[in-house]
């Protein structure tokens, strides 16, 4: 199977192009309000999200509000750690794949999927940073220089990440095409395969930078290597086994010959993307 490509669009002008559409959106108080409500709860838990992932991470891990009892919290943070790429693989390539839009019945449910599917991974992410229960053993904590010159590699691969976002449709991933879609009252327009910004270097830039956000911190404990080391062995391999199947079967040849071109997480030798 393999889909027409679109005229190439830049994802910022897409962006703006969607949140304009907003101010001329067609009647419907309930629908609007409906779509309003749903964004501003998608946007603070995504928000929430982020920031306590940020500020945990920097911390080592060591600010995590769980109190399980040791050694008992061992395999609650087990769990916890366990249940984000699993849950998050499977509301995207297994059964769970429908459930995002099975919250709502039609026609708004398949609309708003993608805005529920940003709840459930940004409740995924919350759940892992704030339930976390520490070690209390900190190895190493940065200092003068150091901290200045972690933070600012933290900070850049923070910086990595949104712009690898951004590439692939910030709308998408921040949640905000499901609601805005609603609140238009036209159907979800999902962003092509992503080729633009980093994507034209190499084909995984959003899990390269969420595994740099896991190695840069200018504290380490016991906790923050278990975590980096998981997810980074999740954003290593699951992109591969699942993602790119998915890609392969959506966008057939076209998405083999950006493989072949394109580097997995490093540039290919001679090559733009």
């Amino acid at each position: 199977m393999t889909d027409t490509p679109r005229p190439p669009e830049h994802p910022v002008a897409r962006l703006i192009k969607l949140v304009l559409g907003n101010f001329d959106a067609p009647p419907g108080a309930a629908r609007i309000a409906a779509a309003i409500a749903y964004g501003l709860l998608c946007h603070l838990i995504f928000a929430a999200a982020v920031i306590w992932m940020f500020w945990t991470l920097y911390n080592g891990m060591s600010t995590g509000l769980g109190t399980v009892l040791w050694p008992w919290a061992a395999l609650t943070n087990f769990l916890l750690l366990a249940q984000f790429p699993v849950l998050h693989s499977l509301l995207l390539n297994g059964r769970l794949a429908k459930l995002p839009a099975r919250v709502f019945p039609e026609p708004y449910g398949s609309v708003l999927a993608s805005t529920s599917y940003t709840i459930f991974a940004s409740l995924q992410l919350l759940a892992l940073f704030v339930l976390w229960t520490p070690s209390g053993i900190v190895w190493w904590q940065a200092e003068g220089w150091a901290l200045v010159a972690m933070t600012a590699l933290n900070l850049a691969a923070w910086g990595f990440l949104m712009k690898s976002n951004l590439d692939a449709g910030a709308e998408l991933q921040s949640g905000a095409l499901g609601w805005m879609s609603l609140l238009q009252k036209v159907r979800p327009r999902y962003p092509d395969m992503p080729t633009h910004g980093i994507f034209r270097y190499i084909r995984q830039p959003i899990y390269l930078g969420f595994s740099l956000t896991l190695w840069t911190v200018p504290t380490w404990t016991p906790d923050q290597l278990v975590l980096a080391l998981g997810l980074t062995a999740y954003c290593l391999i699951a992109p591969r086994k699942l993602k790119e199947r998915r890609y392969a079967k959506r966008h057939g040849a076209r998405f083999t010959r950006y493989q072949e071109d394109t580097g997995y997480m490093f540039p290919k030798r001679g090559s733009n993307g």
